[in-house]
């Protein structure tokens, strides 16, 4: 039962309204007032994740020029060569954890700049 009510808090209101024409579709009930409150909570989550101040960067690929980005994982991080050579052949994985936006942004910046993929979350 908290594992399904862990992924609904995570949905978005646009997945969280598709779901409820799922089951009323496949059970052929009507969740009127439920849908409402649904929403409500989708929309609150929504806002809560927008007044986010700290980031986790994510490493989603490396691209073509895996040396450049194995070399702005190291100074981004302080890896050794090894650590960070592994940290990259693990895409997706988490190159830094709670970085301030400001910082989270440069660092995305700077390794798509290497030719890597990165992403916020």
């Amino acid at each position: 039962m908290q594992e399904i009510l862990d992924k609904l808090e995570k949905m978005t209101a646009m997945e969280l309204s598709e779901l409820v024409k799922a089951i009323e579709e496949k059970f052929g009930v009507t969740a009127a007032a439920p849908t409402m409150v649904a929403g409500a909570g989708a929309v609150a989550e929504e806002a809560k994740e927008e007044e986010k101040t700290e980031f986790d960067v994510v490493l989603l690929s490396s691209g073509d020029k895996k040396i450049q980005v194995i070399k702005v994982i190291r100074e981004m991080t302080g890896l050794g060569l090894k650590e960070a050579k592994a940290l990259v052949d693990e895409c997706p994985s988490t190159v830094k954890e709670a970085v301030p936006k400001d910082e989270a942004m440069k660092m995305k910046a700077q390794i798509e700049e290497a030719g890597g993929q990165a992403d916020l979350k």
